[in-house]
């Protein structure tokens, strides 16, 4: 999810937890456990940081060790042991509640396209349930709406249990609808092999990339029709000198490491070459701006290269700062 729904339901778990006694009659390990929640529900993100670095390290990092299973625990510890020294509270309930913060995090993020590394160390698999967009209207408002009831007096347990019960029911909601749109994309290509969905932060708009036996297919469905948007040729990736040596490229290897579907094409200019990979999960306005482009000179030395969003050519060039192709 977004950081700022991320926020929300740091304070929608901070009343919840006053469901227990020991936390609503006692306003510092309240105020500890709220504090717990809060950095509970953003500690995962601080792989954030790797952006800095570059986007190869970010899109290798992000959600990946910091999402893990390992993590849950670590975040729990280094973020417990700090509340106690500092509150000199209960550390058991702040833990509990520090460690329920961290793992809805870890657990909602799965629910989009982009998901985590949520097995790890076991698997490096990227588990993305594509349901639900990065972010949702409807999850951030009711949020919202529930922490205004509780700061108007309302008990801030039975507002936010309400809150969750109604969010179980838009979570299946949005299941059925993702399943029956797989339903109609297997009818229509009988040779399916993969469908991955990319809700849109419109209600009723997904996107999907269907992989068939030969071919790829960017799909749009909304209000219940699917419309073929682009189809590609599905072929595999030559084994040759410009590609085992693009593959070097840091940028290039982060992308492959991360995408599930995507399409490559190789140019050829006067001076350079020109390699491309291209995600077919995201298209936004007949553009496919998640890619990953090696540019290398006629001795197949690597001059220059990218990965990441970009939303033309115009700006990839830039981003580049190289030959002009």
């Amino acid at each position: 999810m977004d950081t700022g729904t991320h926020v929300l339901m740091g304070f929608a778990l901070g009343g919840l937890a006053t469901f227990d006694p020991a936390i609503a009659n006692d306003p510092t390990l309240a105020h500890a456990v709220l504090i717990g929640t809060l950095v509970g529900s953003q500690a995962p993100d601080i792989d954030t940081v790797f952006k800095l670095k570059n986007n190869a390290k970010y899109i290798r990092n992000h959600r990946g060790m910091t999402h893990s299973i390992p993590a849950l625990f670590i975040w729990t510890l280094l973020i417990s042991v700090t509340l106690f020294y500092i509150y000199d509270t209960s550390f058991f309930h702040v833990a509990l509640w520090t460690f329920i913060a961290v793992s809805v995090h870890v657990f909602v993020d799965i629910f989009n396209s982009y998901g985590t590394q949520a097995l790890r160390p076991f698997s490096k698999k990227w588990v993305a349930l594509g349901i639900i967009n990065t972010f949702d209207p409807f999850i951030f408002i009711i949020h919202l709406a529930g922490i205004v009831l509780w700061l108007n007096g309302h008990h801030a347990g039975y507002t936010f249990l309400a809150v969750y019960v109604v969010l179980i029911g838009y979570y299946i909601i949005r299941f059925r609808q993702q399943q029956a749109i797989k339903r109609k994309l297997k009818q229509m290509f009988p040779d399916v092999e993969q469908v991955i969905t990319v809700p849109t932060i419109k209600w009723n708009e997904w996107h999907l990339a269907v992989t068939t036996s030969n071919h790829f297919y960017v799909v749009r469905a909304q209000n219940g029709t699917i419309d073929v948007l682009d189809i590609f040729e599905k072929c595999p990736i030559p084994d040759i000198p410009i590609i085992q040596k693009a593959k070097q490229d840091e940028n290039l290897a982060a992308f492959l490491s991360f995408s599930p579907v995507y399409r490559w094409e190789i140019h050829e200019y006067n001076d350079h070459y020109e390699v491309r990979f291209i995600d077919l999960r995201y298209r936004s306005k007949n553009y496919y701006p998640f890619v990953a482009v090696v540019q290398l000179d006629l001795d197949l030395n690597i001059v220059s290269s990218y990965t990441g969003w970009i939303f033309s050519e115009k700006k990839l060039r830039k981003k580049l700062e190289l030959i002009p192709s």
